[in-house]
This record gives C-alpha cells, structure tokens and sequence, in this order.
C-alpha cells in the first residue's frame, strides 16, 4: 500500500468517528500541555530569578573578612594587586539615613561605592549618570535613586529628577542619575529609598568611618570559580592570620556561580518533578489510545477481512492502524503544545507572586525552546507506537474467512 493511501485511508478512518478521536486525545492533550506549560514557566522564572538577583555575573565573588579590625579600601586595593585571579576587585559601604524631599520623608538605605562599582555592575541608567572620580574625591554630595525610589519620594517612578536636590540627613544632596533597580539594596518595605552615593560623601557625611562593609571580586572570563574561591580563602587566611579552624567564622568567600548553580538544580528538580505527574496524564491517554483502536478493529473486522481478501498484506493492516494511532497522539500533542504555551502566559502572574513575592515588578516571561516540542512530539509518537502496535498487530492476525463472515 503506497504511503498516500495509507494517509487518506488513515484519515477517513479518524474523520468517521471525529467525536470518538477528540475525546480520546484529551489524555494526551492534558499531558504534553502540561509538560509544555511547567517547562515554559519554571524556564521564565529560572531567568527571572537570575536577572531579579543579580546573578548574570557569573564571575562574581562576594567576599567578607570579620577580623579584630574593619577593613577599608586600602584593605581593597591591596587585595585588588594581590588576587591576580581577579580583573577588578571593588568595594561598597552600607549606611541609613532619613531622606526627604518638601514634605515626603522616608527612610534610606545607602549604598557608598567608588565610580568603578558601575563599570563592575554594568549598571545601567534610566536618566542621568554616574558620579565622577572628581566628585569621589572632593566628597561631593551626590545620590543615584532607582524608580521606586523616585516614586516613594516624588509619587511619580517616572517623574524626572535628575539636577534636583533631597535631603540625606541634615545635608542637601543633588540626585545625579536615576537606575531600573539598586542592586545593592539591601532591606525595608516599599516605602524606603534605596540611594547610591560616593564612597567619601557616605564615610564622612553618613557613616563617619571608612570602614567598607562589602568587596566583590570580579574573576577572570572563563575562570573556574571554584577554584578562584579557594585561592581567595587562602589569599585571606595567611594575609589576616586565620588559623584553619576559624576560617568559617572569620571569612565568607561566596561565588555568584554556586548560587547560579543551586537556582538552576532547584528548578530541574521542580521541572523533573512536574514532567512525571504529567507523564501520567500521558499515561492515561496512552491507554485511551489503545482502547479506541482496539475498539475500532472490533468495529472493522469485515473491513479487515475484505483488504486481506483483496491482497492487503499483514504489514499493511499493521501500518494502517499505527498510522491512525501515530496521528491520534501527534494530532493532541500539537493541541497540548498550543494550549500549554498559552496557559503558561494565563499563569504568568499567579506564578509570579508565588515565587517573586506579592507586587513584584519583575516580568516573568515563559520561555520555550524547539528542544522542548521536539521532545514532546517524540512523546506523543511514542505513544502512539507503544500503545497501538497491539490493537495493530491484532487486526493484522485476523483471518480474512472468519472475518468476512463476522456479524
């Protein structure tokens, strides 16, 4: 039988019983957009956690020393020409202060950082810019605001600022430039204001130290972090005489990576975990496949007898009947991977809150790739070859005599 009729005779087959056929492919539509929507949803969070976090720069170090002593940044720039594992070694200091601008007061979390931390970050901003090493030096009293911030203290996350002046404090204090989100924000509800300000301002005008409260190492593109923080501790243990037992307590050495690593374990947990209850919705249409064909050679055996009678060989009845229950599968599969990307985009939301926590303003974005329909159309033929070579090979059996004289 050649391949074009075995199609039409496929399809007439499929078309006579159309209410039949769409009821049994509910199983595998329910399964494969299950799996297209779960997998979808946990991609887009994976990414949305990733970039929410900071955790893109892969070849971050977060690095703390607790010694009898606060470091400053001589402490940094020494480690800056020592730990040649690293292209840049930065620093910040962490302050409060109340902020206010006319009658709107809140409080602030301030972040003091040297004009190389924006290279670092690759901060980019909304309005404005960056203070200068000019400003760095001479202490100027300068503020970056992200949006949220903006509309805490003006009522407006638009609204430009960028040359206006608040008060930090008792000190006036020009705002410079305006970011999406302070990456180095560090607490408070949705009423406080995230600023970032020149290293000299926060120790001189806020803080009254030099004293820097966090250094992140930037290593080498390529580098194996694993062992760039093991060099760090020991770097650190023998710079600051920590003896091998305390260096849990006195030191924290902490790859972006490893924290990449541990998102991405949880969420193919999460995903293998939502694919095997899927599974078995597939498992379930797989055996309403099976019953339908099996019921459909029933219902066709004088059909049967007739083709063999005619000269249609066992591989030909086997084929026909495989083809109707590849393309029962293929046919729901192709639903499920069209439903499954749509209902990822109705759940986006919900999920959202869920994992991002309630009023986030990050946008979780569902992320499918061809792999993913590949794989579930693979799974759909699968199942249509698992589950229909039975009531194939069955109808193939028959005998044409008995079959022609079945009632």
């Amino acid at each position: 039988m050649r391949v074009r009729d075995l199609a039409v005779e496929t399809w007439s087959a499929l078309d006579a019983n159309r209410g039949r056929s769409a009821l049994t492919v509910l199983g595998i539509v329910i399964g494969i957009s299950a799996v297209i929507a779960m997998t979808a949803l946990i991609g887009g969070i994976n990414r949305a956690l990733v970039g929410e976090l900071g955790l893109s720069q892969a070849q971050l170090v977060y690095i703390n020393v607790w010694i009898d002593r606060d470091l400053t940044y001589d402490d940094v720039d020494k480690m800056a020409r020592d730990l040649t594992d690293y292209d840049m070694v930065v620093a910040s200091s962490y302050g409060s202060a109340t902020v206010t601008t006319g009658k709107k007061k809140a409080s602030g979390n301030l972040v003091g950082v040297k004009p190389e931390y924006f290279k670092a970050m690759g901060t980019k901003f909304v309005d404005g810019r960056a203070f200068t090493d000019a400003e760095e030096r001479a202490g100027t009293m300068a503020i970056i605001l992200d949006k949220e911030s903006v509309r805490v203290l003006f009522g407006d996350a638009d609204a430009k600022v960028v040359g206006q002046t608040v008060r930090v404090g008792n000190d006036e204090c020009t705002i410079v430039g305006v970011v999406e989100r302070s990456a180095d924000a560090y607490g408070g509800d949705n009423e406080t204001v995230n600023g970032i300000m020149p290293f000299s301002a926060m120790a001189t005008r806020v803080n009254g130290s030099q004293a820097v409260s966090q250094i992140m190492g930037f290593a080498h593109e390529g580098s194996n972090m694993e062992q760039v923080v093991n060099r760090t501790k020991d770097y650190l243990a023998l710079t600051y005489n920590i003896a091998e037992d305390m260096r849990e307590d006195s030191m924290y050495v902490y790859s972006m990576q490893s924290m990449i690593d541990q998102v991405n374990t949880t969420m193919s947990s999460f995903s293998l975990l939502m694919t095997a209850v899927a599974g078995v919705s597939l498992l379930v249409g797989g055996i309403g496949i099976m019953n339908m064909m099996l019921t459909n050679v029933t219902e066709r055996i004088r059909e049967i007898g007739l083709r063999k009678a005619l000269g249609a060989r066992r591989s030909d009845i086997t084929r026909q009947f495989m083809l109707e229950s590849i393309c029962l599968c293929v046919t729901g599969g192709l639903i499920g991977v069209a439903l499954g990307y749509a209902g990822s985009f109705a759940l986006t939301g919900l999920v959202a809150d869920a994992f991002m926590g309630e009023g986030s303003t990050v946008a979780v974005t569902p992320v499918i790739d061809v792999g993913t329909v590949l794989f579930a159309t693979g799974i759909c033929v699968a199942t249509g070859v698992v589950f229909g070579w039975y009531p194939a090979r069955r109808a193939a059996k028959l005998d044409p005599v008995e079959s022609l004289h079945y009632q």
